[in-house]
């Protein structure tokens, strides 16, 4: 099949699938790599150095206003405005992930090993063990 032969959702569906198949590092860059392509990035380099520090800050605070869309359309069971055969909670955390996705490629951040240690991390910590937990005064969230 040439590659004209192809209907845009079958290209739509096999550029997902590729996405899908690619680790958390690789979607960093491909994430930073497309919001770059649109722009969202100008403005970061053309400031002087001295400011960018308060863009990052910006961009991380961004991360929050996903996550609160989210808990927002899970307290309301609502359903996505964009992408309506998804639940909104779902939606606003990939955008949320995906915030953070762009950042972690922006700054170069071994994002994908940081997860690995940290989930092991996790696992050896006294007060995330459920014998812990269970006590009072131990965790419950």
């Amino acid at each position: 099949m040439e590659n004209d032969d192809y209907t845009p959702e079958q290209v739509q569906a096999m550029q997902q699938d590729m996405w899908a198949s690619m680790n958390v590092n690789e979607l960093a860059d491909l994430t930073h790599a497309l919001n770059r392509s649109v722009g969202w990035w100008n403005e970061y380099d053309e400031m002087p150095e001295k400011y960018r520090k308060h863009f990052i800050a910006g961009k991380l605070a961004l991360v929050h206003s996903e996550v609160s869309e989210g808990l927002e359309g899970f307290r309301k069971g609502l359903m996505d405005d964009h992408l309506p055969h998804r639940p909104m909670v779902e939606v606003e955390m990939a955008d949320a992930i995906i915030r953070i996705l762009d950042l972690a490629g922006a700054m170069d951040l071994d994002l994908g090993g940081a997860i690995a240690e940290k989930l092991y991390y996790n696992t050896q910590r006294p007060d995330h063990k459920l014998e812990n937990r269970e006590k009072d005064g131990g965790k419950s969230l």
